[in-house]
């Protein structure tokens, strides 16, 4: 199946096609066999919401050791340029590199791209120990800031 990208309108909106092309990033130790899991999830999650009427074609981008065994970059630049081009992407977990270049492949990936959020739900399941009197009726949204060192590199770079 032939898919197209996601665009942005003028205003800001985007414009999401029936087939948008997801990159994805599989990861590395557990990451193949979460991929394995989850990608069927999403794609029955999509059939359902939408009727059948939409699919998610899946593009494959290199990150981690997989891109460290085939191209010698633990991040190639291919992989920055379609998260750009496509605008959305799903990730598995990534090794740490030890050594010198990339500290982290998740930092690296965040402070590049400017992923400068977390957004947490916070959901209560009952029977669960909670410190408050009703957590069902909690609506709590957590916000992280995720630009590790995000200060460091400003630094360096105005000075």
């Amino acid at each position: 199946m032939n898919g197209q990208r996601i665009t942005k309108r003028v205003g800001g909106e985007f414009n999401i096609p029936n087939n948008p092309i997801i990159p994805f990033i599989e990861g590395d130790g557990t990451g193949p066999d979460i991929w394995r899991a989850s990608r069927p999830v999403f794609d029955a999650a999509v059939k359902l919401a939408f009727d059948g009427e939409c699919q998610i074609v899946w593009r494959e981008v290199l990150a981690g050791e997989k891109a460290k065994n085939q191209t010698g970059e633990w991040l190639p630049e291919a992989t920055l340029e379609a998260l750009r081009e496509f605008r959305v992407g799903i990730k598995g977990p990534l090794t740490t590199p030890v050594g010198g270049g990339i500290r982290s492949i998740n930092v690296a990936l965040r402070q590049i791209l400017d992923l400068y959020a977390c957004i947490r739900p916070v959901r209560w399941f009952e029977g669960v120990p909670s410190p408050v009197s009703d957590p069902g009726k909690l609506d709590v949204v957590i916000f992280r800031e995720n630009t590790e060192d995000w200060s460091a590199r400003c630094k360096a770079r105005h000075s």
